[in-house]
């Protein structure tokens, strides 16, 4: 399963981006394969339309969950309709691999 993780930098110890549609990066895990890549967000410095943007581009991706410290009012139907769950990380200073190692527990 690949799962976007929103990102401040793209190294392991980057915190997670508390933005979702105008976070720094996007982290793609694949929990099967273990492997990890970071993508820069194309939509970060977007006028507008930066929420809708980014959840094409994660979708493209295949992912089927994005973890992410908040999400825009008109990302969560946009993400049902795709299939693709939310899940919220209130602690802001998480790290990407804090959270691949919670995913691998």
């Amino acid at each position: 399963m690949k799962i976007a993780i929103t990102s401040n930098g793209k190294e392991l110890n980057s915190n997670v981006d508390p933005r979702f549609g105008r976070c720094s990066y996007f982290v793609i895990y694949d929990t099967e394969s273990k492997s990890h890549e970071f993508f820069e967000n194309p939509n970060k410095n977007a006028e507008n339309g930066a929420g809708p943007a980014s959840v094409q581009f994660v979708a493209d991706k295949g992912v089927s969950k994005i973890v992410s410290g908040e999400f825009g009012m008109k990302i969560k139907s946009l993400l049902d309709s795709l299939k693709i769950q939310m899940i919220v990380i209130k602690d802001p200073v998480k790290t990407i691999q804090d959270i691949i190692d919670m995913l691998n527990k």
